[in-house]
């Protein structure tokens, strides 16, 4: 077979070409090379994407709160709104700068659902928003192992005085003192699946102001909403209990997901 011979042609811009390579391959290439330098460049100058909502959700609650008390636990009690009834509480733990989660439960406030803890106002059924400490613990049952909350067992004897009226107002009494009339008061043992276990929420409770409300806890979950307290499953309660170290000056803070009582402000 004889050999085929290949020529060359003149291209259109001077230049030369094999007949396999014609030049607007060489153009093409061109044009493909350029596109994406172009690209490229316009990458470079777009501004980053904002945060997404998954992103801002990975930063960890306490992180994004005015206010945590100083120390390196924190409780959360957070409701979707002023008038629900149930949330979640989670507890965080601080380590080397950073908060972890630590556990988290179902949670329930008062039926009258929550408000504003500088203006609430006594026998309104809800549970006051704001930033509190944890004075100390108590219950029917023996404290959980691990335990280091000072730590009150309820007799027979064991009252909350809520008598306005009372020099003993807000505080646990045992017993009920002359001042302090049992109508306006809680007896603790009265209550055998609440306060199996609980923890005393600082609400008025350091400089009580009379009216404002008293006797405001975190503790077990009876049938229902809550008559102003915050309360999780007995199990959620008793690892909080086992968790909680005073040295490490926990505190709890009530809220809700947006608004003027949303649990960042506090």
């Amino acid at each position: 077979m004889p050999m085929t011979h290949r020529t060359t042609h003149p291209a259109t811009d001077g230049t030369t070409t094999s007949a396999g390579s014609p030049v607007r391959a060489v153009l093409a290439r061109t044009a493909a090379l350029l596109s994406a330098v172009t690209a490229v460049l316009f990458a470079l100058a777009a501004p980053a994407p904002a945060a997404t909502a998954s992103s801002v959700h990975r930063i960890p609650l306490p992180a994004l709160m005015a206010d945590t008390g100083g120390g390196d636990q924190l409780i959360t009690a957070r409701a979707p709104t002023t008038r629900a009834t149930t949330g979640t509480v989670r507890w965080w733990q601080r380590h080397n700068g950073r908060w972890r989660q630590a556990g988290s439960a179902p949670a329930r406030f008062g039926a009258g659902g929550l408000t504003e803890g500088s203006t609430r106002v006594q026998g309104t059924s809800t549970t006051p928003t704001g930033l509190y400490d944890l004075p100390f613990a108590f219950g029917t049952t023996p404290p959980p192992p691990g335990t280091a909350s000072p730590y009150r067992k309820v007799g027979a004897d064991s009252w909350w005085c809520e008598d306005n009226a009372s020099a003993s107002y807000n505080r646990w009494v045992a017993p009920l003192p002359p001042d302090c009339a049992a109508g306006e008061s809680e007896r603790l043992a009265d209550y055998p699946t609440q306060y199996a276990r609980a923890l005393v929420i600082g609400f008025n409770y350091h400089r009580p102001v009379h009216g404002r409300g008293a006797g405001i806890f975190l503790h077990v979950n009876g049938k229902g909403a809550t008559a102003g307290c915050v309360s999780v499953p007995a199990g959620a309660m008793a690892r909080i209990l086992a968790w909680v170290r005073p040295s490490a000056h926990p505190h709890i803070a009530i809220g809700t997901a947006y608004g003027p009582t949303a649990l960042t402000r506090y």
